[in-house]
């Protein structure tokens, strides 16, 4: 076997069979606090790819950061092959105002590829592409839904990028959305690369649920199996096929008032049925929301009180209803039981 070589970033050198944390100045704060973006660094001893995962681009998203925490004290990272580059926290300056935005009030994930002389947000997305994205093979960026909606684990593929709808058939998220590439996004920008990144979306803003951690974990240590990364003792891949869902829709509150769902995440619904309620604080004006298709509930708002045309459901179409529910029970199960997390529960 081939031995690595040591892997610089940051002006630091790692070296084979080591790990450590590299901070990478990003700028500071109006009381000039320095801000930095964090990488850590696992260099294995062995040759193998460059694989990058990244969490809180969005400074509300705190599931990935959740995931990366768990994904580094894994055993199954022993025995590394190439180089595993984790960045927990991309959008300092969003995570510790509680915020999805930076100070300007940009979206990072609308400010790629970037550039060093531009605004907050552009030299933040100009960093990460070049230090972390463009020194990588592959990679996945994990998010959740914004504050008030909560989504159901699944990951995005572009129509036209076979190479990442077969690594989300690896990852075996319960859902598979096809999702075109948004100009600005890191996927736009990757893809300019020839990188292939995922993305996984899951669970709430500032919210943590058990589920989606313990989906983008195995997730995560899946793909890293299938690239060589390591040995995949204890990984088992997913019970079921993710379900595959060509196109997606928001269903919309018909008036403002009082939202009551009456279907969680992941639940397949059939065309017709209702989902919800609308109705008004006296309970004299109710109005349902019913499915225009087939499809599984992939997110939804939680909170009860909405404007009319707030987005309430996000429905993801599917071919078969009764596969999507059996599906869907075999991931659950799955989740509940496998070994692989006994000894990495939320203390």
């Amino acid at each position: 076997m081939l031995k690595r070589p040591g892997f610089d970033i940051g002006g630091e050198l790692i070296l084979p069979g080591t790990r450590r944390t590299v901070d990478l100045p990003v700028s500071s704060l109006s009381d000039h606090t320095p801000v930095n973006m964090s990488a850590h660094v696992i260099q294995g001893k062995t040759d193998g790819p460059v694989f990058f995962v990244s969490a809180g681009v969005h400074g509300d998203e705190v599931i990935g950061i959740e995931i990366v925490r768990r994904l580094l004290k894994s055993p199954a990272l022993r025995g590394l092959k190439g180089t595993l580059i984790v960045v927990p926290i991309v959008n300092s300056f969003g995570f510790i105002n509680r915020s999805r935005y930076l100070p300007d009030r940009r979206d990072l994930n609308r400010s790629f590829p970037g550039n060093e002389g531009g605004s907050l947000a552009a030299r933040l997305a100009h960093l990460f592409l070049k230090e972390i994205v463009s020194r990588s093979d592959v990679g996945i960026d994990l998010h959740s839904a914004a504050i008030h909606r909560i989504n159901y684990p699944q990951v995005r593929v572009s129509p036209d990028d076979p190479a990442a709808r077969k690594m989300a058939d690896v990852f075996g998220a319960p859902i598979i959305m096809e999702s075109p590439v948004r100009q600005g996004s890191l996927r736009r920008s990757a893809k300019d690369l020839g990188k292939t990144v995922l993305l996984y979306e899951a669970g709430e803003g500032l919210r943590f649920d058990e589920v989606s951690v313990r989906a983008g974990q195995a997730g995560i240590l899946r793909v890293m199996k299938s690239i060589g990364m390591i040995s995949g003792r204890g990984i088992a891949p997913a019970k079921a096929l993710p379900q595959f869902c060509p196109s997606s829709k928001w269903l919309r509150a018909p008036m403002g008032g009082l939202f009551r769902s009456l279907k969680a995440g992941g639940d397949p619904v059939r065309k017709n049925e209702i989902l919800g309620v609308v109705s008004d604080p006296f309970g004299e004006d109710e109005t349902e929301i019913t499915a225009p298709f087939d499809g599984i509930i992939v997110g939804r708002a939680v909170l009860p009180v909405v404007n009319e045309g707030d987005a309430v459901f996000h429905l993801a179409r599917v071919h078969s209803v009764r596969k999507a529910e059996n599906a869907m029970d075999d991931h659950s199960s799955q989740l509940a039981d496998d070994p692989m997390f006994d000894e990495d529960e939320i203390i």
